[in-house]
């Protein structure tokens, strides 16, 4: 199995829907997606701010790599089924640094979670 089959943003379920520097959309099932107590677990809306956040940093710095800094969330509300979309809208957008604001929603558009990512942008990719 190769790199690029070890995705996590494919272990989530995240689909990426809408790819707009200035608004990147993205959904995640909350099935396979929850914790114990049967609601989506807080790890998860982490994981699709991240994602959804490096991919509107990375449209915003022009292609050049990006990668997370500094990860905040705010949990509002519990959600136990469906699917929940995440809405990335830059911030900041710098020549090392770009903020990117998260607004996480359920089925009935009610805000579920707030997230705000920085990423560094680099020169390269990683490992290269």
């Amino acid at each position: 199995m190769g790199e690029l089959d070890e995705q996590l943003n494919d272990k989530m379920g995240i689909e990426i829907i809408d790819w707009n520097p200035d608004r990147v959309v993205a959904t995640m099932p909350v099935k396979g997606n929850r914790q114990p107590y049967g609601l989506m677990h807080g790890g998860a809306n982490a994981v699709l701010a991240e994602a959804v956040g490096s991919v509107c940093a990375a449209l915003k710095s022009g292609m050049q790599p990006t990668v997370g800094l500094e990860l905040s969330c705010t949990h509002h509300r519990g959600v136990r089924e469906g699917l929940v979309t995440a809405v990335a809208t830059p911030l900041h957008v710098g020549r090392s640094t770009v903020t990117v604001d998260i607004v996480i929603t359920d089925e009935s558009d009610r805000r579920t979670c707030t997230a705000r990512l920085t990423c560094m942008v680099l020169q390269s990719a990683p490992g290269s």
